[in-house]
């Protein structure tokens, strides 16, 4: 931020705001005592500050033990966050269901929805079910809407920085799709959409099996997979949004399809049947030679697809998600063909996150809006963890 001199005092609040509101949410009720040993401000400057939060509605006096108070007599006070001063909600767009999160501005899930869509669907039937399982959500937990700060959102496709879905062959009338200004209308606060893939990285960075790494590469794995890629902690978009775009990996001269992958026949197979395609890998395990061949076809295609990508971003990481993660012989060859390819291999590990990975990547997008609305201070954002 540079050297502070004193001449922008609003500056100077916000700053002092943004370091014990950030003091308050980390570390639950503290007094005045200890915010000024936390922080280094003033007590002055720190009952100012906590006078101004408590104005905007952000902190709240928290309620003495009655433990505390019979053995000390009148404690000192203590002021606590207010999670609860507003909710953000995080949506998955799938192919075959919706599903919402909600939770108070500490991030701390609070109720969760879903519901089953047909593939089939087209876009106004599908943002239907969003709309309604968003109010089945919040009629649960009793959040109004006007409550929400932001609401983030995980769909398939390459998503422009407005919304936009400026390719999506996953869904019906996906590409195309001004995805970000139609749910918009049905809010009073930021809506952010993010590609699924990349989504579902910031979850497993966040809350799942990539905690502890900060350059991931997290698969999306399916007929045609996908990734979401996190270098230095960050989300790797691209220029377009179209990183991590694995699945186009057969345009190059590749004899067959993503559709052909799988298929013991002539006849493509449709990468959303998920009924034929655990029929197939039923097949396999009965010892069906066609099947098996198909198998192996589908593995070899994502160890290559995986290969590409951690040859080019040198991931500590890879984690494996999708429905193909729920697949008997899925990480050992992945394994074992990155260590013959790359010439570091990453580790190789299923996604902790399961289904939830997308929509929990999402509220992640909308509490990283709100945090930086919170306790930054000219573009610098505070770190998420």
């Amino acid at each position: 931020m540079g050297r502070l001199t004193g001449g922008d005092p609003s500056l100077l609040r916000r700053i002092n705001s943004a370091v014990v509101l950030h003091a308050l949410r980390g570390a639950g009720a503290l007094t005045l005592t200890d915010l000024t040993r936390i922080t280094g401000l003033s007590r002055p400057t720190v009952e100012g500050v906590v006078e101004g939060l408590f104005e905007a509605g952000l902190v709240v006096e928290a309620v003495p033990d009655e433990s505390e108070t019979r053995r000390q007599g009148r404690p000192a006070r203590r002021f606590r966050f207010r999670a609860e001063a507003g909710h953000l909600l995080g949506i998955e767009i799938g192919p075959h269901r919706v599903s919402a999160l909600i939770s108070g501005l500490d991030g701390r899930i609070i109720g969760a929805g879903s519901r089953t869509v047909s593939e089939s669907a087209g876009a106004d039937d599908r943002l239907d079910q969003v709309r309604t399982v968003i109010a089945e959500v919040l009629r649960r937990t009793g959040v109004a809407r006007n409550s929400l700060r932001a609401v983030g959102v995980g769909s398939p496709g390459i998503v422009e920085a407005d919304g936009t879905v400026r390719l999506g062959t996953a869904l019906p009338d996906w590409t195309g799709l001004p995805l970000g200004e139609r749910l918009r209308r049905s809010f009073r606060c930021p809506v952010l959409v993010e590609n699924d893939a990349n989504a579902a990285a910031v979850a497993e960075h966040w809350k799942g099996a990539a905690i502890e790494s900060d350059d991931v590469v997290f698969v999306l794995a399916g007929l045609s997979p996908g990734a979401g890629s996190l270098i230095g902690g960050r989300l790797h978009r691209g220029f377009g949004g179209a990183a991590g775009e694995i699945g186009a990996l057969h345009l190059l001269g590749r004899e067959l399809t993503p559709e052909h992958l799988l298929s013991t026949t002539d006849t493509p197979l449709d990468p959303l049947d998920e009924q034929a395609v655990a029929a197939v890998f039923a097949k396999a395990k009965e010892g069906d030679a066609g099947a098996q061949a198909a198998v192996e076809r589908f593995l070899q295609r994502l160890v290559h697809d995986v290969a590409a990508l951690v040859l080019a971003l040198d991931p500590e990481l890879v984690v494996v998600g999708g429905w193909a993660a729920g697949l008997d012989g899925v990480l050992e060859p992945l394994r074992k063909e990155l260590a013959r390819y790359c010439l570091r291999p990453p580790r190789v590990t299923l996604s902790l996150l399961g289904e939830a990975a997308v929509a929990t990547g999402a509220l992640r997008l909308a509490l990283d809006h709100v945090e930086e609305e919170l306790f930054a201070v000219e573009g610098a954002v505070t770190a998420r963890r």
